[in-house]
């Protein structure tokens, strides 16, 4: 099969043929039909690979068709229209148990043995690494079973496979997350891909007065088609002081989709007594954050990381997509380009204007 293969770090994306394996097991073969552009896979791409060795097929926000089961897959036929999921749950742990599937104990219970089989991917006889398990920048993805989730055959491919981490993060921190009640207060700073899902899931809890905080005026606007109430432009004021303002004195919750020192402190700042700061967003370079515990005290906030939105893709997945075909979640307005495989450089370098909120990789 095709795949655009990562050779190493700042070596960007290069189509080549790669050997994909049949089925074992629990494993499934989805022809992908899409697969988004996150900005996840251009940090490891960029900044450093972690423990994946190159070369590396990235790509984790896939939708496509089942072509083949593995002898031990129980819950998919040929057919079957399905989102991956970087979400690696073994179903057996105590997290797994309790519905946290995000905190799985045992992730890697989903990969292959390296030492009992062969690899999924292989070029010229030698382990190609399957990024995430899954691999989306490719023709095929091998996937164990319970890193996809059905979905219906009338979702749109495009917007199902923004499901799998863009939607499952933004939405879910917002519903599982932070738990936004109806007529509750809410910040978000970052309405890029993620952050205007988080938008679109404070609608969908209902919160009375949404904010949406940003330096581009074209994601300020696009937040207000996404169901925000407000925008701050954060280039020209004080965004903490324009929040309170807005609010009467700060929101109940702050959404930092950014994931700076400085971003997650304006979060802070911009709660209300009892408010909550929700990380959901890290960027690359990270940062540390220094609080005064008496004024947290005092002030009765929490501060969360939240990692795929407190998601459990079983459950959300299926709930999310029934809310995007009863016109309650907006996943069109999210793809901004249809691009093919082999313009995956091109297509991260087009996030960075920030008229374009995603890209998805339709031809392959």
């Amino acid at each position: 099969m095709r795949a655009a293969v990562v050779e190493a770090v700042g070596g960007g994306f290069t189509v080549q043929d790669v050997d994909v394996d049949r089925p074992a097991g629990r494993e499934v073969l989805v022809e992908v039909r899409a697969s988004g552009l996150c900005h996840t896979d251009l940090t490891l791409a960029t900044h450093g690979l972690g423990r994946l060795t190159p070369p590396v097929v990235l790509g984790h926000e896939i939708a496509g068709v089942v072509v083949d089961v593995g002898p031990g897959a129980t819950e998919f036929a040929v057919g079957d229209h399905v989102v991956g999921c970087l979400v690696q749950w073994c179903g057996d742990c105590p997290a797994c148990l309790d519905g946290r599937s995000h905190q799985c104990l045992r992730p890697g219970a989903t990969l292959r043995d390296p030492g009992r089989q062969g690899p999924r991917l292989s070029r010229a006889g030698r382990p190609v690494t399957q990024g995430m398990g899954l691999g989306g920048f490719a023709e095929r993805a091998l996937v164990h079973e319970n890193q996809l989730t059905a979905v219906p055959r009338r979702l749109p491919f495009t917007s199902a496979a923004l499901l799998g981490c863009g939607v499952l993060t933004g939405v879910g921190s917002v519903l599982n997350g932070a738990r936004v009640r109806a007529g509750e207060t809410v910040a978000v700073i970052g309405v890029g891909g993620v952050g205007l899902n988080a938008v679109g899931g404070a609608v969908v809890a209902g919160a009375a007065r949404i904010v949406a905080v940003d330096v581009a005026a074209d994601r300020l606007r696009r937040a207000r088609e996404f169901g925000a109430t407000d925008v701050v432009d954060a280039t020209g004021t004080d965004p903490v002081a324009a929040v309170r303002e807005l609010t009467g004195g700060g929101v109940r919750h702050a959404f930092d989709v950014v994931g700076t020192a400085a971003t997650t402190r304006q979060a802070l700042d911009m709660t209300a007594l009892g408010g909550g700061v929700h990380v959901v967003g890290l960027a690359a370079a990270g940062g540390e954050l220094t609080l005064s515990l008496p004024r947290l005290l005092l002030q009765q906030k929490r501060i969360q990381g939240l990692i795929m939105g407190a998601g459990n893709p079983r459950r959300d997945i299926p709930r999310y997509a029934d809310l995007c075909l009863r016109g309650l979640l907006n996943l069109d307005g999210l793809v901004s380009r249809r691009i093919a495989l082999h313009e995956i450089d091109a297509g991260y370098a087009a996030l960075a204007d920030p008229g374009v909120a995603r890209v998805v990789v339709t031809s392959f």
